[in-house]
């Protein structure tokens, strides 16, 4: 049987991504599709404790992108070993919400990190575990911000003025043109319905195992 594919999702905070995510896992549910979702930062216990860190941790106000790269990286690499590569080879779906992209986007661009630098941390830390399509959804920042206004906790990467998620979005509206083998971009602004088919109609094209083998 023909290896199932690694999917990402990507987009800033508020543009829908981990929304979408849910809903393909509950159509590959329906259809008996073995999947595995994970998250980053997380989806590993080491990795969860970076993510409180990075997000909640009262002392992390002072944190510099540096270290902020730092630690994504050494998060998705313990995922990528503990958790994505053996979940692909035993045959899975792997569906993450956020990966390398992320950090091409958020430290490299938002950030205003060196690019090689960041290219090259992303490469050591995914080693061979690279996305087969990444999702972006991609939505205006003053929609995404007016979507985060909900009464819960915000972590401190949604405490970014307006300008630092324009240029997120750039980012990933750039990685979309410089990969469209790989990266499709979606637009986040429609009714969730829609977009959920599009995706499937994106997903069912390039891998039609996903139907037909289970």
């Amino acid at each position: 049987m023909r290896r199932l594919p690694f999917i990402t999702f990507e987009g800033s905070e508020g543009s829908g991504k981990s929304t979408q995510l849910q809903r393909l896992a509950a159509r590959l549910e329906r259809l008996g599709v073995p999947y595995l979702v994970t998250r980053e930062p997380g989806g590993t216990p080491i990795g969860e404790t970076i993510r409180e860190l990075l997000q909640f941790a009262s002392h992390n106000s002072g944190m510099t992108p540096e270290t902020e790269l730092l630690l994504f990286a050494a998060s998705r690499s313990q995922l990528v070993r503990e958790v994505i590569r053996p979940a692909l080879e035993r045959g899975m779906c792997v569906i993450a919400d956020r990966f390398f992209d992320s950090t091409t986007a958020y430290q490299g661009a938002a950030r205003a990190l060196d690019r090689e630098t960041v290219d090259r941390l992303n490469a050591f830390a995914a080693g061979d575990c690279i996305p087969d399509v990444t999702f972006v959804l991609d939505i205006d920042a003053t929609s995404a911000k007016s979507r985060m206004q909900e009464p819960r906790r915000q972590d401190r990467m949604e405490q970014e003025p307006a300008e630092f998620y324009e240029r997120v979005r750039k980012a990933y509206r750039d990685l979309a043109t410089r990969e469209p083998n790989r990266v499709a971009l979606i637009n986040g602004a429609r009714n969730e319905d829609e977009i959920e088919n599009d995706i499937w109609e994106m997903l069912c094209s390039r891998f039609p195992s996903l139907t037909t083998d289970h």
